[in-house]
């Protein structure tokens, strides 16, 4: 492409982008990405299992009973910074004077905040500097406080990723997110050999400090539990880094003329999880975490999720190796046995006319769509949060199957689709448990079971200039379209995210 120069191709070369997948980014900034064709939300008993208490209690038998012998790890996505957390209060350091104070968000922090569990470091730092919090009356008068919070020269948590930020207070002192997803590991990851493995995706800058984080707690937690941990970190590969481009779809250059790249988002981390070697994956986002006594729910409800996936994936490897071990031989009753499976379990409505389908090309379909990653998704009912939700969409291929979306995959300018939207009931909490090998043990490579044509593109700028940037398709979006996905009901109480600062005040964040 004439539009490169030497210099680009060589920071292509540097990141391992191919010049194919840079022309593939800009015909799709050129051309956008097409809408999914929804057919209808998945709601309770459509799409969305709710087990009965005592169907619960046997999942949690079945886990409790095979975990053991299984390699078992938690993957978590950590890189993110903690900056949002603090947006409002960057804006008060910036212009106290301006009646922020009134608008509630710094009334109700300030007001909290000897309740926060990094109140003990934060007053201790202020005392080093002549500052008693204790004593302040004036709301102004904590800008130096709040800075002291934020910025480089103090505890710095606005460049500090969530993981490190402390969310919790204890009798022997606080705990950062990242030791509460130790302490939660322990309880439902303990695999064979009481090995609980924690896979942590992180910034490169921060290796150092979770490394340092992870030495200082690992023997008290190991000890508190009787576990041993594996822990390791991965950073997200320069190579799914996408372009970014001006509004006319053109590459965009700084100031120096070097192109920019953007991260491609949580969907670039499917080739961090597609280098893991485990039977069961549970994967989780850094800032759902509670206290130790709100915990038990949240334990009772991943080990129901990992004997579903254990139950699931045990009924798919049984027919896998009749469809495959009998080739030949498979009778059409056994064949329509495993299609009821197919439809009624996992959810996946064959095209129409398949009723007219050979033996031999009802074989080979089924064992396509048996043979893949498999993940149990838990759903929490919808009560105005953010995220993605669980809706039936027509595949490619002209089946039907469940599907995580985002907003921006759905028409909404479409009036039938924006109803169809509007009618979701649940929304996807990432609350997941994956299996990623096959029926004879060997992992799939999971690039095969993405939808490269579900991301989306979003506007930001450089440098005081507008830019597009293109995010990959999410990981438990798109980067899943085409696993195996059971849809089941938890309680909200096992959803419980920090988007913002003021939100570790709230009862689920105060332990006692």
């Amino acid at each position: 492409m004439k539009m490169f120069t030497q210099d680009d191709r060589k920071v292509f070369n540097e990141k391992g982008i191919t010049i194919n997948d840079i022309s593939e980014q800009l015909s799709l900034f050129q051309n956008g990405f097409p809408y999914l064709p929804i057919v209808r939300p998945a709601t309770a008993g459509d799409g969305i299992l709710v087990p009965r208490r005592e169907t619960l209690d046997d999942y949690v038998h079945l886990y409790n009973s095979t975990a053991g012998k299984e390699k078992v790890l938690k993957f978590v996505p950590a890189s993110g910074a903690a900056t949002r957390m603090f947006k409002d209060l960057y804006g008060f350091i910036e212009d106290p004077v301006s009646g922020n104070y009134d608008q509630g968000n710094i009334k109700a922090f300030l007001e909290g905040l000897p309740r926060f569990a990094f109140y003990g470091k934060l007053a201790g730092l202020m005392q080093c500097r002549g500052v008693d919090i204790e004593s302040i009356t004036n709301p102004h008068d904590y800008v130096p406080v709040i800075k002291a919070l934020l910025l480089p020269d103090g505890l710095d948590y606005g460049n500090l990723p969530k993981g490190l930020v402390l969310f919790h207070k204890y009798e022997d002192g606080a705990r950062t997110a990242f030791e509460e997803h130790l302490v939660e590991g322990a309880m439902y990851c303990r695999g064979g050999n009481n090995i609980a493995r924690i896979h942590l995706t992180i910034s490169d800058s921060h290796i150092g400090a979770f490394g340092k984080l992870f030495d200082r707690v690992k023997e008290k937690y190991e000890k508190n539990h009787a576990i041993s941990y594996e822990t390791a970190f991965s950073t997200q590969k320069p190579s799914t880094d996408t372009i970014a481009v001006t509004p006319d779809n053109k590459p965009f250059r700084d100031s120096d003329g070097k192109l920019v790249f953007r991260p491609g988002g949580h969907g670039a981390l499917l080739n961090n999880l597609n280098e893991l070697d485990a039977d069961i994956i549970f994967i989780k986002n850094i800032d759902n975490v509670v206290p130790d006594n709100l915990k038990e729910e949240t334990i009772r409800y991943k080990k129901a999720l990992g004997g579903m996936l254990i139950s699931f994936r045990e009924r798919i490897f049984d027919y896998l190796n009749l469809l495959n071990n009998n080739d030949n031989n498979t009778n059409r009753g056994l064949l329509e046995e495993i299609l009821t499976f197919l439809k009624e379990e996992l959810s996946v409505v064959t095209p129409w006319g398949a009723d007219q389908w050979t033996d031999g090309e009802l074989r080979r379909y089924l064992a396509v769509k048996l043979n893949r990653p498999l993940r149990i998704c838990g759903m929490v009912k919808n009560v105005g949060e953010p995220g993605g939700g669980p809706f039936w969409v027509r595949n490619n291929d002209e089946s039907i199957a469940l599907q995580i979306l985002e907003s921006s995959q759905i028409n909404l300018s479409n009036p039938l689709m924006k109803k169809l939207f509007d009618a979701s009931t649940h929304f996807n909490p990432v609350d997941l448990v994956c299996s990623i090998k096959d029926y004879r043990g060997n992992r799939f490579n999971l690039r095969k079971y993405r939808d490269p044509e579900t991301g989306f593109i979003s506007h930001k700028s450089s440098g005081g200039r507008e830019l597009k940037a293109l995010e990959l398709p999410g990981l438990w979006n798109g980067a899943m379209s085409d696993w195996n996905t059971v849809f089941v009901e938890v309680p909200l109480s096992t959803f419980n995210p920090v988007k913002t600062v003021n939100d570790l005040l709230r009862p689920e964040h105060v332990n006692g």
